[in-house]
């Protein structure tokens, strides 16, 4: 090979180093710029009145949903400057999609879970629910997972594939709740057990008389005594409250009127003797 044809292939050389060096700097670029922008677009929108105004959850779901979508874009705009042809890309996107698609079918699956959550609502952010063997107050939701903190201040993670699958009690949606509490009582004076209980739950300035009024009655004879339920309802954000008091302020009181528990079944034995 002669002088000159070496010198042109190293001039050729020289201009694609160059052509490939000047794209490779500009996606560069790009993608820092692209990074910086993306994060002041996901503040403005955060500092939004309207925005702000939306549902938690909404607000959390969408702004995931923004963050991915400017990134995709930041991506196929890199990827056109480099210039590398677009039906190529798309074609290889389309490969990787189905391959992925079928790979990840859990996490796709957690991804309608979470939509399915955001159109139907069955909870909030803040609400307190049960489900998937978990319990906790409801923190994050995001595209795959919802993050619930327990009342034992553990956090835990659940996909919401899991959560729409299953059964999902919200114990916070509601205004009111009832109060259900057992007593175990003898059975020699009913009517004086039922009395002390009722007293002892219009006591209480926690309990409402709406949707209807205190009462406690009788559920089945236990060996000894009586069941007794004793049922009050109250204001959700008072439940606890509400539920520990007469748990004291009841049996304390049973044990004042000279209502005391069932006897022991050795007791009841040697009584039928």
């Amino acid at each position: 090979m002669d002088t000159g044809t070496i010198s042109v292939w190293a001039a050729k050389l020289v201009d694609i180093c160059s052509a490939v060096g000047v794209k490779l700097i500009l996606a560069l670029l790009i993608f820092i710029i692209g990074r910086i922008v993306i994060g002041k677009i996901l503040k403005v929108f955060g500092k939004i009145k309207a925005f702000e105004k939306i549902d938690a959850a909404v607000r959390s779901f969408l702004m995931n949903f923004i963050k991915i979508a400017l990134y995709v874009i930041l991506v196929i705009s890199i990827i056109s400057v480099l210039g590398v042809p677009m039906a190529s890309v798309i074609t290889v996107l389309a490969t990787c999609g189905l391959a992925l698609g079928m790979a990840l079918q859990g996490a796709l699956g957690n991804l309608a879970g979470g939509i399915m959550l955001l159109v139907f609502r069955p909870f909030n952010i803040g609400d307190l629910i049960m489900s998937a063997d978990a319990q906790g107050i409801v923190k994050e939701m995001n595209l795959f997972y919802t993050v619930i903190t327990t009342l034992d201040n553990q956090t835990i993670t659940i996909p919401n594939g899991n959560l729409m699958a299953g059964n999902i009690t919200n114990m916070t949606k509601e205004d009111l709740r009832r109060v259900d509490l057992t007593f175990n009582v003898s059975g020699a004076d009913i009517a004086g057990a039922r009395k002390v209980m009722v007293e002892q739950m219009k006591a209480n300035d926690k309990v409402l008389d709406t949707p209807e009024p205190p009462m406690a009655e009788p559920l089945e004879g236990i060996p000894g005594g009586m069941s007794f339920t004793a049922r009050a309802w109250t204001k959700t954000e008072d439940y606890w409250d509400v539920y520990f008091g007469l748990m004291e302020a009841i049996p304390t009181a049973l044990g004042e009127a000279g209502v005391g528990g069932p006897l022991p079944a050795y007791n009841i034995i040697n009584e039928n003797k």
